[in-house]
Protein backbone atom coordinates (compact mmCIF):
# COMPACT_ATOMS: atom_id res chain seq x y z
CA UNK A 1 0.00 0.00 0.00
CA UNK A 2 0.59 3.82 -0.34
CA UNK A 3 2.95 4.86 2.72
CA UNK A 4 2.01 8.30 4.14
CA UNK A 5 5.38 10.11 3.69
CA UNK A 6 4.76 9.37 -0.30
CA UNK A 7 1.68 10.54 -0.23
CA UNK A 8 3.06 14.03 1.26
CA UNK A 9 5.70 14.12 -0.64
CA UNK A 10 3.52 13.53 -4.00
CA UNK A 11 1.38 16.70 -2.68
CA UNK A 12 3.81 19.06 -2.00
CA UNK A 13 5.68 18.05 -5.54
CA UNK A 14 1.88 19.16 -7.12
CA UNK A 15 1.81 21.88 -5.22
CA UNK A 16 5.19 23.31 -5.83
CA UNK A 17 4.67 22.50 -9.91
CA UNK A 18 1.31 24.30 -9.39
CA UNK A 19 3.22 27.48 -8.03
CA UNK A 20 6.35 27.29 -10.18
CA UNK A 21 3.45 27.37 -13.56
CA UNK A 22 1.41 30.56 -11.61
CA UNK A 23 5.02 32.15 -10.98
CA UNK A 24 6.49 31.80 -14.75
CA UNK A 25 2.83 33.07 -16.00
CA UNK A 26 2.82 35.83 -14.17
CA UNK A 27 6.02 36.93 -15.17
CA UNK A 28 5.62 36.51 -18.28
CA UNK A 29 1.99 38.28 -17.78
CA UNK A 30 3.84 41.25 -16.53
CA UNK A 31 6.86 41.24 -18.51
CA UNK A 32 4.39 41.77 -21.69
CA UNK A 33 5.46 42.48 -25.74
CA UNK A 34 5.27 39.67 -27.42
CA UNK A 35 6.31 37.26 -24.95
CA UNK A 36 2.90 37.73 -23.11
CA UNK A 37 0.88 37.10 -26.35
CA UNK A 38 2.15 33.85 -26.74
CA UNK A 39 2.80 32.17 -24.22
CA UNK A 40 1.27 33.98 -20.59
CA UNK A 41 -2.07 32.71 -21.70
CA UNK A 42 -0.88 29.12 -22.54
CA UNK A 43 0.77 29.39 -19.08
CA UNK A 44 -1.97 29.88 -17.41
CA UNK A 45 -4.41 27.33 -18.62
CA UNK A 46 -1.77 24.80 -18.15
CA UNK A 47 -2.03 26.07 -14.32
CA UNK A 48 -5.50 25.15 -14.23
CA UNK A 49 -4.75 22.44 -15.74
CA UNK A 50 -2.32 20.86 -13.12
CA UNK A 51 -4.35 22.34 -10.10
CA UNK A 52 -7.25 20.19 -11.42
CA UNK A 53 -4.83 16.99 -11.55
CA UNK A 54 -3.42 18.30 -8.08
CA UNK A 55 -7.34 18.50 -6.16
CA UNK A 56 -7.85 15.38 -7.82
CA UNK A 57 -5.47 13.66 -6.45
CA UNK A 58 -5.24 15.44 -2.83
CA UNK A 59 -8.58 14.42 -2.67
CA UNK A 60 -8.82 10.50 -3.68
CA UNK A 61 -5.58 10.54 -1.13
CA UNK A 62 -8.11 12.39 1.80
CA UNK A 63 -10.86 9.95 0.92
CA UNK A 64 -8.87 6.18 0.85
CA UNK A 65 -6.67 7.60 3.77
CA UNK A 66 -8.88 9.06 6.13
CA UNK A 67 -8.45 6.86 8.63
Amino acid sequence: MISGIFVKILAIILLGVVAVIMILGLRTLFKGGETSKKHSNKLMQLRVLFQFIAIIVLVSFAYFFKN
